[in-house]
């Protein structure tokens, strides 16, 4: 089945309570709090499966402590022509160029409300993941208004400016663009926001930043004050052992080619903030190992999403499961305990 034709067709079925409930694993050594609020495992779903906030309920009962959904633009966007989504299932991977399509804010908005609202909701922390539409030339008015629309149902925002399928976005991922972007988003969560309740802002970075940007921006983020951090989006990158076919299509590559390089780019960046910004690590993430290794290298949380295509829906609970089985293999009593303490080469040769 063509790719989108099936996530629809998943997405409508868990509408319609086809989907499997799994009880999430419960265990206090998986639990983490960052900003207040407390994540019941570090396992979420990363933006992108669920766009228009459909199924948050249906994935949180899968085992998730969390669930970003989005990318939501302010105004409806039908993206890219198709085909924009490919597989390859030998390396398990998969590249996109879906360029932000979504049913915009409207819609959105009240399927968090009516979310938000229902009895019974399956407990779980909601990120709200904003971006720009396509032809928005102040990306700030775009993202200023959805934090003004959409603040009273958020349990944190993220700011993608990382995505490679919309034209310019990635120019915000400068200290000159991204620090005055942060200050106009910051002033309007002040003064439409709940001061008591302020969501927390966290800022979505790609894969491929070069160890001066990367500097760069570590050092912007610490300068602008923002809550944390998700390393990483999809990279432009393609490894020569990719089949040509597949390996040609535009796009950001995703799954587990990707494993490797957003490990080190949490890595560096954990140590270029000297652990100050929570990061929230996500980039080909298939099974408890490659989550255990992301959160010693500086996540405290972790996100997944294309890993389910080709592990299903089980998937959470079996990384949950494993964690747990790391912990007790090194002595930590908690994930938070085992958050950043992966050894550099300076430390292991000293």
């Amino acid at each position: 089945m063509d790719p989108e034709t099936a996530h629809r067709a998943s997405i409508c079925a868990m509408k319609n309570g086809l989907h499997p409930c799994y009880d999430t694993v419960k265990d206090d050594r998986l639990k983490v709090t960052l900003w207040n609020k407390t994540f019941s495992t570090p396992v979420g779903l990363a933006a992108g499966f669920d766009k228009n906030a459909e199924v948050m309920g249906p994935m949180l009962q899968m085992g998730f402590g969390f669930v970003e959904v989005g990318t939501v633009t302010p105004k409806p966007q039908i993206g890219n022509p198709r085909p924009r989504i490919f597989r390859d299932v030998g390396n398990e991977a998969v590249i996109n160029r879906m360029g932000f399509p979504n049913k915009g804010l409207s819609t959105f908005k009240e399927n968090i409300q009516k979310f938000s609202t229902r009895e019974n909701r399956p407990a779980g922390i909601i990120g709200l993941n904003i971006g720009m539409n396509k032809d928005q030339t102040d990306p700030a008015a775009d993202y200023c208004y959805l934090i003004r629309e959409l603040g009273a149902h958020a349990d944190y925002f993220t700011i993608n400016i990382s995505s490679p399928n919309t034209p310019g976005l990635r120019n915000l991922q400068s200290r000159e663009n991204l620090l005055p972007l942060l200050e106009r988003v910051k002033e309007e969560r002040r003064l439409t926001c709940n001061q008591n309740n302020l969501p927390p802002l966290l800022v979505k970075l790609a894969p491929d930043l070069d160890e001066a940007q990367q500097e760069e921006l570590a050092q912007a983020a610490l300068d602008s004050g923002i809550d944390g951090l998700i390393l990483t989006n999809t990279t432009l990158a393609r490894p020569e052992f990719l089949p040509e076919e597949f390996r040609s299509q535009m796009g950001g590559l995703s799954g587990k080619p990707l494993t490797q390089k957003s490990t080190a780019i949490i890595r560096n960046f954990h140590h270029l903030t000297k652990g100050k910004i929570p990061i929230i690590g996500a980039g080909g993430i298939s099974n408890a190992e490659d989550a255990y290794d992301k959160i010693k290298a500086g996540a405290s949380l972790i996100q997944l999403y294309s890993a389910l295509v080709y592990h299903g829906p089980e998937l959470a609970n079996q990384i949950n499961q494993g964690l747990l089985t790391f912990l007790k293999r090194d002595g930590f009593n908690s994930i938070e305990e085992a958050t950043g303490t992966e050894k550099t080469k300076e430390q292991k040769c000293a």
